[in-house]
This record gives C-alpha cells, structure tokens and sequence, in this order.
C-alpha cells in the first residue's frame, strides 16, 4: 500500500458520499445542468489551490495540452453528464456496481493504448464484474416501462464508465511527468468548455431557470462539488500518478461497497440479496485482477 494506493482508496470514499448526494440534487436538476453547477463550483476550489501550489506550470506541447483538454470534455462532460443520467434511473447502489465496469474497461484499454498486458486471471476477473452487473441488472422490473427504463439506465451508466475510462486512459502518459493540481484543472476546464458547448449545440440556456432557483439547496450542491469532485477527483488523479493504471483502476472499486451502504443508510435503498450477490461477484472479479 504505497502514496498511489491509498489514494485511489480515499478517492472510491469521497466519489462514493458525492454520488449520494448527485442522487439527492438529481431529484430537482437536471444531470448536465447539475454537472456543469458542481464543476464551476470545483474550477472556483482549484484557483486558490493553484495560488498556494509552488510547483512549477506544466510544460506541455501543444498535443499533449490537446489531450488533456479532450480528456476532460470525454471523461467529465459527457461521461459525468451520462452517469447522473443512469443515476437518476437506476439509483445508487445499482451505479455502485455498475461502476465495477470501469477497472476492466481501465485494463483493456491499457492493453490497447498503454501495452500493459491482460493475463488470464484478470479475464476471469473481467468476466466476474460483467456478470454481478448482470445479475443487478436483471432485478425485477414488471411493467414495459419499467423495462425500457431499466435498459436506458445501464445503456447511459455503462457508456459512462467506458467513456471515464477511455478519458484517463487517454491523459495517463501526459499525467505521470506533470504538476498535478495543473493536470486537474485542466482536465476541469476541458469539462466546463465541453458541457458549456453542448449547451449550445441544444440551444439550451446552462443556468437554473427562475422556479428552479427557489428549492435550489445551495449548501449541499457546494458540498457535492467538494467532496464528489474536487476531493476525489485530486486523490484519484493522484491515485493514476503514483501507481500504474491497472491497479489504481482495481482499488477504486471499493467505491461498489461504500456506495451501496450509505445509499441503504441515507437514501433509503433496499439492501437486497440481489445487490449484495452483484456486489460479490464483481469484487471477486476485482480480487481476481489484482492478485494477477
């Protein structure tokens, strides 16, 4: 347990007590207004933390400055818009171990982009997390309605994880030789330039309308930003820079475990023998990885 593990640890806790309170927020916001809210908030936390930082300003070449911006259009503008999306059809303890697809998307890509190689026992592994998301996947659902939702929450959740796992995948070469609180906001401005234009492709305006800002929860949209992004997205950023890819990847699967207890505990969600066999068979899965 070196710096990179135990950061990609504490990331899986803090992303775990954002996703609970997105799910809260999600009931009155819209996911990509809600997503665009939350990174602003994020991008005012990292100017002063890049005031404070004495490290150097990142020397990037024009495509690797390229890639870190479309890192973080990918990987918070479309892919966090996305997840919200799912959260809000399929409730948090399901994205819990929905999110269990992001260590074996990590691993191949890897494969594929970094030459980092796939051993048999992370294909066990891989197979395992697919099937404990099949068998949350597969929970009851009586009405077609309930089915088409059912679908478009795992279609939208499982694009999110693949598209986040493309993003860092992406950026993780660029990351390992430059400033991180840098490399964070970069990504974060990538985000916010991304989100901003695909409210323009829609025609949409980005901000609250009038009615909305009356329930709006203030305290709690700040405290989402901090803790879901800002925190997590530095230690998990961080986890990425001081440990390889694959097994920051693993570790940040405890957050299946951390998510499905607090969304028993505070929103209510049934703690079923459903979920809690999807939750073990995709940490199996997990094991499998990293004891290969």
């Amino acid at each position: 347990m070196g710096l990179g593990e135990t950061l990609a640890i504490l990331s899986a806790l803090a992303w775990s007590a954002g996703v609970i309170i997105y799910k809260r927020l999600g009931e009155t916001i819209a996911p990509t207004r809600l997503n665009l809210m939350k990174n602003l908030i994020v991008l005012g936390f990292l100017l002063p933390s890049l005031i404070l930082s004495s490290g150097a300003l990142p020397q990037l070449s024009h495509a690797d400055l390229a890639l870190t911006l479309l890192s973080g259009a990918i990987g918070i503008a479309v892919a966090d818009s996305l997840y919200l999306t799912a959260l809000n059809r399929l409730g948090a303890a399901r994205m819990g171990i929905i999110g269990n697809f992001y260590s074996p998307f990590v691993i191949l890509l890897s494969l594929l982009f970094l030459g980092e190689r796939l051993t048999p026992l992370q294909i066990l592994g891989f197979v395992l997390v697919t099937s404990g998301v099949l068998v949350v996947g597969a929970a009851a659902a009586t009405a077609p309605t309930q089915r088409r939702e059912l679908r478009l929450g795992l279609f939208y959740g499982i694009s999110a994880i693949a598209l986040m796992a493309l993003a860092i995948v992406l950026v993780k070469p660029v990351l390992e030789n430059q400033p991180l609180i840098w490399m964070v906001a970069l990504r974060l401005l990538g985000g916010v330039s991304g989100l901003l234009l695909l409210f323009a492709l829609r025609r949409e305006t980005p901000w609250l309308p009038e009615a909305g800002r009356v329930d709006l929860r203030w305290p709690l949209v700040v405290l989402g930003a901090f803790i879901g992004q800002y925190l997590s997205t530095l230690l998990w950023i961080g986890g990425y820079k001081y440990t390889s890819a694959s097994v920051a990847a693993i570790l940040n699967e405890t957050a299946s475990i951390f998510i499905v207890i607090l969304a028993a505990a505070f929103l209510g969600e049934a703690l079923t023998r459903r979920k809690l066999f999807g939750v073990a068979l995709t940490l199996s899965g997990v094991v499998c990885m990293l004891a290969a």
